[in-house]
């Protein structure tokens, strides 16, 4: 079957916010730290008081939280989706009060620094490669950071498989209703079985995935298995088009190459604006 000859409609889409406004309802205190040691990676706290943070594709609000916990004196987070608008104003409200947020419904095609400001720090964690335009999301993206500022992008590692994961994504959300129940089940039985065979616990494993950014195993799956629009990058792609752009690259904490039989994963990339 020719999967990319089917993978030709933007217009379809997954309810990203609907999945995590049902996370936002897990988050609590250790959550939040696993989320603020997930920034600390890219940034020191002593580097963070009295900046600015643009959280693109903000989904249940944790990361804008975390940006406030370390220290940025400013947090603006905007998503397409109003559930996701919905979770991160409600977690901001919660756990952030007195604090300078702001969370708005809207595109990251539709920022433009004239109106809106330029950021010490552009954050867009797995989201770019689900807009449909990916290097045009990551060029407007890139528009919105200060001189020296840093842009910290989150993208889908581009494997063999690529192809035959738009178009289940595809299926998913276009597709029989009996579809997603099916791949949500299949692809945990499948994971599960990959690690029994490289000799992992799965207790260890599902117990532990807190520590994966204070995320959830069963909310990222459904994340990985209905993102669509769905796009994918190499390393050495992102860094020529970084360069294009006028950013250096900082750090890239990228994953092991593999054919992307259960998917990809995102490399992570800090890039600093030099032009």
């Amino acid at each position: 079957m020719n999967f990319q000859a089917i993978d030709n409609d933007k217009a379809i889409r997954f309810g990203f916010g609907k999945n995590w406004l049902d996370y936002s309802k897990h988050i609590n205190e250790e959550r939040i730290a696993e989320a603020v040691k997930s920034l600390q990676r890219f940034f020191k706290t002593e580097h963070c008081i009295g900046k600015t943070f643009l959280d693109i594709g903000c989904g249940s609000g944790l990361f804008s939280l975390a940006a406030l916990k370390l220290g940025f004196e400013k947090v603006f987070a905007i998503d397409i989706d109003p559930d996701s608008v919905r979770a991160t104003t409600f977690l901001l409200s919660q756990y952030a009060s007195g604090e300078q947020w702001q969370c708005k419904e809207l595109s990251v095609f539709d920022l433009d620094p004239k109106t809106i400001g330029l950021f010490d720090v552009v954050y867009s964690w797995g989201v770019l490669h689900h807009t449909g335009e990916m290097r045009k999301a990551i060029n407007i993206a890139s528009q919105m950071v200060k001189p020296q500022g840093i842009l910290v992008l989150a993208l889908y590692r581009k494997t063999l498989m690529c192809d035959f994961w738009a178009w289940e994504k595809r299926v998913y959300n276009n597709g029989p209703r009996w579809f997603p129940f099916i791949a949500r089940n299949l692809y945990k039985a499948l994971f599960l079985t990959q690690l029994l065979i490289r000799g992992k616990s799965i207790r260890e494993y599902t117990s532990k995935y807190l520590k994966n950014r204070g995320m959830s195993w069963h909310h990222d799956i459904v994340d990985w298995l209905g993102g669509y629009p769905y796009e994918s990058i190499s390393p050495s792609e992102l860094k020529i088009f970084s360069d294009y752009l006028g950013f250096e690259m900082i750090q890239a904490f990228t994953k092991k190459q593999t054919v992307g039989l259960l998917g990809s994963g995102c490399d992570e990339f800090s890039l600093r604006k030099i032009t």
